[in-house]
């Protein structure tokens, strides 16, 4: 509820005047009539000693105490007057009446002394008696003067002391004040009635316009106000209705053409909807035509590789393995991308330790930064964290590569520090290169964003690992932090939570190299029904010194296990001739082997409902084109590691 609306201060307005007025008017009357009680009080007062002392001259001329005693009781007549004494000239009392308790009286002189008795707040008036003066002889004129200054100065024959109450005065004075607030209370009750019949007439109009306004203000612009003959805002309220009119013809207009709009927009979305699922159709076909050759061609380069050549075909070799390499960077990035957009990364955050973390960037990037006689410094730390260390490996991957790649001398530095008083740790990578300008330190994140590199040299990176780190970084929910000087060099670095640190044995272990015959005389079939890529991995494994029996289907590989196969490993594409896929055949081949075979998926396809239907499987995934060493790799820990059913 709204305090002192209108309502309220045009009350307060009629109202605030009549009090100011009613109230001074009632203290000026009070306090003059107040006034004119106590005067005729003191009035009375004083008449009533004087008539007193004159009655009492004879009595004590006389020394008469009787009489001076009927005098003082006579007074008590009047309810006012509470007592009365008479003394002599020497102050001694001849008469008393009344019951007066007043204290000791002042030095009695020949003046009019009046007070109040401090306790029984009466009034005390004393008043003297003075001799008459009496002419026996006109004879002696000449002693007139002589006479009369004798008499003026002789003293008086007594005092009168009258004691008079004021409780009738305060009692008339009360009665005042309760009739003046009596008028004063009905004077604001009259006036406040007169100002709330006055002011309905003023107020009812500038409520209905202040309603109108507030529901036009909520949307109803189909409101419109009443125009009263007598209305003082009569042209106000016609001013509102025709805005109220133009407000709603301005809504419906503007609806119809929203409408419109939308049914464009609607339009155009559909269209580019279609347009870019026939575009995601295309790209996904594409890509999986595309990585099916090149596929191939990494597997017969590797195996290319293997064999003996003289000088100059080991150039041209080289030069091959750098192509296939870079076409399987780019496929890689773009795929690390495209599941980053789909939300297809999943966090599995578990205590593990930097040492292992950084053992592994060690191993990976020596040899880059030997190639271009750089120092990597990697220091050693025994502190555990707490992440994904798939993912965090990734960042820090991306990271000190593309500090090598764009150092030309010095070197590169990865350590750690704690922050937030011990709780977490700052990863960092440091190198000596040539640094980025402050305009271009937020665009390095974006997509293909390179910084001197307009002829898309492959060799200065494809654009996509700081953008790849930035949004794996938001993944993991660690603050990413750059610090660079052109010319000096850069600093990244990366927050991550500490973890209780566990035994070290298990990471240890994983870490050991390989033997080169890890796979051999494994026996492997495999389920491809693109002859070239067939070919090449048959070629491969081969050369691997693993036992392979090629198929392109379900039938053909129920044929060969029926007749006699028994498989260490099974390799199948997804897409298989038929409307096969890979996930049916292996689930048929386990179930006619009885025993769960070790098995991997290769698909060229990078649906994020594939890479989900793999994760519920409990199958890896390899997408194409697969790397012969990250194939070795998977070959060698599945046939070590029990083989979960599907």
């Amino acid at each position: 509820m709204r305090l002192f609306d209108i309502r309220d201060r045009m009350l307060l307005a009629a109202l605030l005047p009549v009090t100011l007025v009613a109230v001074l008017l009632s203290t000026v009357f009070l306090a003059g009539r107040y006034a004119d009680l106590d005067a005729a009080h003191q009035q009375r007062m004083r008449s009533l000693a004087r008539q007193l002392a004159t009655a009492s001259e004879y009595g004590l001329f006389s020394a008469n105490t009787s009489s001076l005693q009927a005098v003082a009781a006579s007074a008590l007549r009047d309810p006012d007057v509470v007592s009365v004494v008479i003394v002599d000239g020497q102050g001694q009392a001849l008469a008393t009446a009344g019951r007066g308790r007043h204290g000791s009286l002042p030095a009695l002189g020949t003046q009019e002394q009046q007070w109040v008795d401090a306790t029984s707040g009466n009034d005390l008036l004393v008043q003297a008696v003075t001799p008459s003066p009496l002419r026996l002889d006109d004879l002696f004129e000449a002693g007139r003067d002589a006479v009369q200054d004798s008499d003026a100065a002789a003293p008086p024959l007594g005092h009168v002391v009258l004691e008079v109450s004021r409780a009738a005065l305060v009692s008339r004075g009360r009665d005042m004040l309760m009739l003046g607030l009596a008028v004063t209370l009905g004077g604001l009750l009259f006036g406040g009635v007169l100002a709330v019949r006055i002011g309905q007439g003023v107020i009812r109009p500038i409520l209905r316009v202040s309603d109108m306004i507030e529901r036009i203000g909520r949307g109803e612009l189909t409101v419109r106000g009443v125009l009263m003959p007598n209305d003082p805002l009569r042209e106000l309220q016609a001013g509102l209705n025709q805005m109220a009119e133009h407000l709603q013809q301005g809504r419906d207009e503007l609806e119809r053409r929203v409408a419109l709009a939308t049914a464009e927009l609607r339009t155009k979305k559909e269209e580019a909807e279609t347009a870019t699922l026939a575009k995601s159709r295309f790209l996904a076909a594409a890509s999986h035509d595309l990585r099916q050759p090149i596929h191939a061609l990494g597997m017969f380069v590797a195996r290319l590789a293997q064999l003996p050549h003289d000088r100059e075909t080991r150039h041209l070799i080289a030069n091959l393995e750098a192509s296939v390499r870079a076409m399987q960077d780019l496929l890689d990035a773009l795929l690390d991308i495209s599941r980053l957009d789909a939300d297809a990364v999943r966090v599995h955050s578990k205590p593990f330790p930097l040492a292992h973390l950084f053992e592994q960037l060690r191993g990976a990037l020596s040899p880059v930064a030997a190639d271009k006689a750089l120092r990597l410094r990697v220091r050693g730390s025994h502190l555990w964290v707490l992440s994904d260390p798939t993912l965090l490996h990734r960042i820090l991957l991306n990271l000190v590569s593309n500090a090598l790649r764009y150092t030309g001398q010095g070197g590169v530095l990865v350590g750690c520090r704690h922050s937030r008083g011990g709780s977490h740790v700052w990863i960092e990578v440091w190198d000596t290169g040539v640094g980025i300008a402050p305009e271009h330190q937020q665009n390095i994140f974006r997509e293909f964003y390179q910084i001197g590199n307009p002829e898309r040299d492959r060799s200065k990176g494809l654009g996509l690992g700081l953008n790849i780190v930035e949004r794996t970084a938001r993944l993991l929910g660690h603050p990413l932090q750059l610090c660079s000087i052109p010319g000096q060099g850069t600093r990244f670095r990366i927050e991550v939570p500490l973890a209780v640190a566990g035994n070290t044995g298990a990471f240890a272990a994983v870490s050991e190299a390989p033997p080169l015959d890890d796979v051999r005389g494994l026996r492997v079939l495999v389920v491809e029904d693109d002859r070239q890529s067939a070919q090449a991995l048959r070629g491969l494994l081969d050369s691997w010194g693993c036992t392979v029996a090629l198929v392109e289907g379900l039938q053909g590989a129920m044929t060969t296990v029926e007749g006699g196969f028994e498989p260490d490993l099974i390799l199948s594409d997804f897409r298989l001739r038929a409307g096969e896929t890979g996930l049916q055949s292996l689930q048929s081949l386990r179930a006619a082997l009885a025993r769960p075979v070790p098995a991997c998926l290769m698909s060229g396809d990078t649906d994020t409902e594939l890479i989900q239907a793999c994760r519920e499987a409990g199958l890896p995934l390899l997408h194409k084109p697969v790397r012969p060493a990250k194939l070795r790799t998977l070959m060698r820990r599945l046939t070590r590691t029990p083989a979960v059913d599907v």
